[in-house]
């Protein structure tokens, strides 16, 4: 399938591409949509395997921010970058400085700020050479803590539903990835008395959060199996696909990664047809969006987290919306998503800067 059937699959507006060999910089903007405002989304630093994969993780990606900042509320569009590379070069500043100047040739239309792969230190670098930047040091910063604030709250929002009541106390979470948000996920679970299960490639990160909070750790692959209440992916996307979905053993899979359906048209429905409670990772994960919103527009800091404490309440609508329509709530998150954009297109065109 070629680049444009690509972007018309899902509707893009516009895929932008910017390459600095000297500097070893190569950079995909994607541009989703932008009827409710400007498109927002990180920047992921990832040694993909072709650059067919970085397009198509952009796309993936960039659709995903416009739905979360539909469902959320929020007046912005979807958009997200790559940059094609290894993330773990020391030497920073000038990548980062010639992908600022790719964030700021859009005028607006787009703002950027931490994603996988980068830090509050690199959108410094990114903000010597436009003003499109969020996350940055001294403003919202991290938005590690408030991202995991909402995934603690939309796990109780599943509890409630799938377990009657929604008390995490006693229950077993297995936590898949235990980076900035996974390990800020642990301890909010931690300190409501869940049982934790956990798995990382990082064994320095595995380490850190068996001896904080009394976790048991297990292999990668063997995350799957674990009998819980609860899995919550919290890594990579794509981990709920043909060859682990049988694995599960829990009730709800509810975390911070993003896609983490393999194939939502199949997985989707397949977790719904086991019973299994599957909360929409770009509703659950709307935490860090909603950080960065902030800093756009002034709030503190509590108000933030008060707003991404919302996504409890924004994920029972959704498991309402469920029910009461026969489908799967992954879909019913999407309807209530695209009802909020087309209802925005009869007030406004898409943004211009």
């Amino acid at each position: 399938m070629g680049i444009f059937s690509l972007m018309s699959e899902r509707k893009h507006e516009q895929l932008v591409f910017w390459n600095d060999p000297d500097l070893g910089y190569r950079g995909i903007i994607a541009i989703h949509d932008t009827t409710m405002g400007p498109a927002l989304g990180g920047t992921r630093y990832w040694n993909y395997k072709n650059d067919r994969a970085a397009v198509i993780d952009a796309l993936r990606l960039s659709r995903g921010m416009t739905y979360k900042a539909a469902v959320t509320g929020l007046n912005l569009g979807g958009g997200k970058s790559v940059i094609w590379g290894d993330n773990r070069v020391a030497d920073r500043e000038m990548i980062f400085r010639a992908h600022g100047r790719a964030v700021d040739s859009l005028h607006g239309r787009y703002i950027t700020a931490e994603d996988v792969g980068t830090s509050p230190d690199d959108m410094e670098y990114i903000s010597m050479e436009t003003e499109y930047v969020v996350g940055r040091l001294g403003r919202s910063g991290d938005p590690s803590p408030i991202t995991a604030y909402g995934v603690y709250r939309g796990i109780k929002a599943c509890a409630a539903i799938q377990c009657g009541d929604d008390s995490l106390a006693g229950r077993h979470v297995a936590v898949q990835g235990l980076g900035r948000v996974g390990y800020y996920v642990c301890q909010d679970l931690a300190g409501e008395g869940a049982k934790l299960t956990v798995t990382d490639i990082d064994q320095e990160c595995v380490a850190r959060v068996t001896e904080e909070f009394g976790a048991t750790a297990v292999a990668s692959d063997d995350i799957y199996a674990v009998d819980a209440d609860i899995l919550a992916p919290c890594a990579m996307g794509a981990v709920i696909n043909d060859d682990t979905i049988d694995m599960l053993s829990v009730d709800i899979v509810a975390g911070a990664a993003n896609n983490q359906l393999g194939r939502g048209s199949i997985h989707g429905p397949a977790l719904h047809q086991r019973g299994i409670l599957y909360a929409s990772d770009y509703v659950i994960n709307a935490g860090g969006l909603i950080n960065v919103y902030g800093e756009l527009n002034d709030w503190t800091a509590d108000r933030s987290k008060w707003k991404a404490g919302e996504i409890y309440g924004t994920l029972l609508r959704i498991f309402e919306r469920a029910k009461a329509d026969g489908i799967p709530p992954h879909l019913a998150a999407d309807k209530v998503a695209e009802t909020r954009i087309q209802e925005a297109r009869h007030l406004q065109r898409t943004f211009r800067a």
